[in-house]
């Protein structure tokens, strides 16, 4: 871990000093030392510089930079450059170039521009990450190597489309199975030599927002394309690996980016490293979310912060500034979720281009005096202090919750039954229940262990992968408790329904049949009513996107619709399975229904709040040598307060012993040690 080669946690970020002169770059190193800065990731965008035709590289500038750098005490995390191939290439060899969904071939310009399956592209790509590590494999000063840069985009080009066709054989090895996965006999689309398949395009297969005809084909061309991305990637990671064995390779995710399956690609990161970038609207619970996905993808290891920005970013619409302590209370909200590192971009600010007015530690004034750069520096201190108290700590959980990318792809790909089901909104609809109690979450892939924990969720898990459905019957009938949703268990791998009634392979866990599916208009609302009290819940409470029509099998019906032809038929339903239970809710709840009933499940499983706060404080714990550490954060403009009771706690950024009544000033943050 990356932890073992400082005292503390990382602090820094994206440093361009390409972009600069010489004393330009001096100024910023005297700025560093003032902001607490020690780990600079650098070359990002820098392979026009360094490599100039197929065979010529210029390193002498970047040795001068790397040895600047260190020497100055600051830390290298050294990316590879291929983020953006140079204009050469893209003149030479045009197969670099990629083709949209329409058929056009791009032209230089802009980044990711790059194909995936471009023999030039792999090529130059994996020479110089091999250029890069063999000179500098003996550095102190690089602690970790960044391959590329923010990965996605799609291509369309006559080498995918032929790289697409090889993908193809070795999933389903003969042309028979493709079109039994396929379902081609469904308007005449039936294959008999693998080069009559096209790639899935707006030429062929897809229509409208990506909505496609055959949804089996767009699920292959979405899992293709990530993993020709991660073959990309891999090439550059072998290449690393090959000179620095022990070295620590990464490169930056994107949350809940949709294209790339995350889960995959983590198993060939080092560590897992992030770009969070929430705007003032966006839910914090949400980006709580994002962090634990992060985490969630090497089954619970901490994660790089790499970028987040100090102030402003610069492609939403309205770029608002962060208020003051929001940068510090995001940071810190970063660190209670399982980040080892907060990093910046930018560190000195562009002048020119489309980042010019993103924000960065060092703004365009150029000085230490901003409110920006005070807010860094006094970041920096707290970190100097905190040391190594939390590095490497884990964030422990008994409640889950699934998250499959195969999932989320066939959802929206889907030809119905509605455009208003959002996978992502309905995960975080069912976190959030558990955010606001300061429960802590796991975000989990289907392959991960569930057996450790007392509550899993899978909200619409339409696609049921093999073997899974055993998984959750193992799990429930050892005592587990299982909540998922609507639009469940409907088609296999290969986005192929079910025969025999919703939903599918989960009929027999769940002890329930859906008959059909209503998809309500937004402005139209259905009503959930329990048949007696449930802890907390009573009464009735609205529901909506889609009704499922659903028959029990040996389900205890839970609470009936209140409306329509269906009313008195069962929404939600409880079944007993072995020593557990398997909860079914069949439309899409209003938030007291969730929280009522997520509420009463922890409960019953005795999983307790880690502290009972206002609305809008936030708690999450990590935990290290046994000893708790409580990240309390008020994301509330006013102050709050809380009550700790009898417990006697020590504020490690105060050194203040707290009990009893305690209040958190408005975006304040205090990290309590447990006695």
């Amino acid at each position: 871990m990356i932890s073992s080669k400082l005292p503390k946690m990382f602090y820094g970020g994206d440093y361009n000093p390409e972009q600069w002169d010489h004393e330009t770059h001096l100024e910023d190193l005297r700025m560093f030392q003032l902001a607490g800065i020690d780990i600079a990731t650098i070359n990002v965008f820098s392979w026009a510089l360094i490599q100039p035709d197929e065979v010529t590289y210029h390193l002498e500038e970047l040795d001068q930079l790397i040895n600047s750098l260190y020497e100055s005490g600051v830390y290298i995390c050294l990316a590879t450059s291929t983020a953006a191939h140079p204009a050469w290439m893209a003149k030479r060899y045009p197969d670099v170039l990629r083709v949209d969904a329409d058929g056009r071939k791009r032209k230089f310009g802009g980044r990711h521009n790059s194909c995936p399956n471009s023999p030039t592209y792999r090529k130059y790509s994996e020479k110089i990450a091999d250029q890069l590590a063999e000179r500098y494999k003996d550095h102190p000063g690089i602690l970790v190597w960044h391959i590329s840069n923010e990965y996605g985009g799609e291509c369309y080009c006559d080498n995918c489309e032929k790289a697409f066709r090889v993908y193809l054989k070795e999933r389903y090895q003969t042309i028979d199975q493709v079109n039994k996965a396929w379902n081609t006999n469904f308007w005449g689309h039936t294959f008999y030599d693998w080069d009559e398949i096209v790639l899935p395009s707006n030429l062929s297969e897809h229509w409208g927002n990506n909505n496609s005809t055959f949804q089996g084909i767009s699920l292959d061309y979405s899992r293709f394309n990530s993993d020709s991305m991660l073959d990309c990637y891999r090439l550059e990671y072998d290449a690393i690996k090959k000179h620095i064995p022990d070295s620590v390779v990464t490169t930056n995710l994107m949350g809940f980016f949709k294209q790339l399956d995350y889960f995959k690609w983590a198993k060939y990161m080092d560590i897992v490293s992030w770009d969070s970038y929430p705007g003032l609207a966006t839910p914090v619970s949400f980006t709580a979310m994002a962090h634990d996905l992060m985490r969630g993808l090497k089954d619970g290891q901490p994660f790089m912060l790499m970028e987040q920005t100090p102030s402003q970013q610069n492609w939403q619409p309205y770029n608002s500034l962060k208020r003051p302590g929001v940068m510090r209370l995001w940071s810190y909200q970063s660190v209670a979720h399982g980040a080892d590192t907060i990093m910046f971009f930018q560190l000195r600010r562009s002048i020119g281009a489309c980042e010019k007015y993103h924000g960065a530690v060092i703004e365009h004034a150029g000085h230490e005096n901003t409110r920006v750069f005070r807010e860094v520096a006094e970041l920096g201190k707290e970190l100097q202090l905190l040391g190594d108290t939390t590095l490497d700590a884990a964030v422990e959980s008994k409640v889950a919750i699934v998250f499959d990318w195969d999932n989320w792809w066939a959802i929206e790909k889907s030809s119905g039954p509605t455009v208003a089901l959002n996978y992502v909104d309905q995960i975080h609809k069912y976190y959030a229940a558990f955010f606001r109690r300061n429960i802590q979450v796991d975000i989990v892939s289907v392959d991960t262990d569930i057996s450790k924990y007392d509550i899993v969720l899978a909200p619409v898990l339409y696609m049921v992968k093999p073997g899974y459905a055993d998984k959750l019957e193992k799990f429930v009938a050892a005592g587990g408790t299982f909540v998922t949703t609507f639009f469940s268990g409907i088609v296999n791998e290969n986005d192929l329904v079910t025969t025999g009634g919703y939903p599918g392979e989960l009929r027999k866990l769940l002890g329930i049949w859906v008959e059909e599916i209503d998809a309500l208009l937004p402005e139209q609302k259905n009503s959930m009513v329990l048949k007696e009290a449930y802890g907390d819940l009573q009464g009735e409470y609205d529901c909506g996107i889609l009704c499922d029509l659903l028959h029990s099998e040996g389900a205890e019906v839970i609470a009936e619709y209140g409306d329509d032809f269906y009313k008195g038929m069962p929404v939600v339903t409880r079944n007993k399975f072995g020593q557990g239970e398997a909860w079914y809710v069949a439309s899409d709840p209003d938030e007291r229904f969730l929280d009522g009933l997520l509420g009463q499940l922890a409960v019953a499983k005795n999983v307790e709040s880690l502290l009972e706060t206002p609305e809008g404080v936030e708690v999450s714990a990590r935990t290290k040598d046994g000893k708790p550490y409580l990240f309390v954060m008020n994301h509330n403009a006013s102050t709050q307060s809380y009550d700790l009771g009898a417990a006697r706690v020590r504020d490690l950024l105060t050194d203040c012993e707290l009990s009893g009544h305690v209040e958190i000033e408005g975006r304040g943050v205090q990290l309590l040690e447990m006695q």
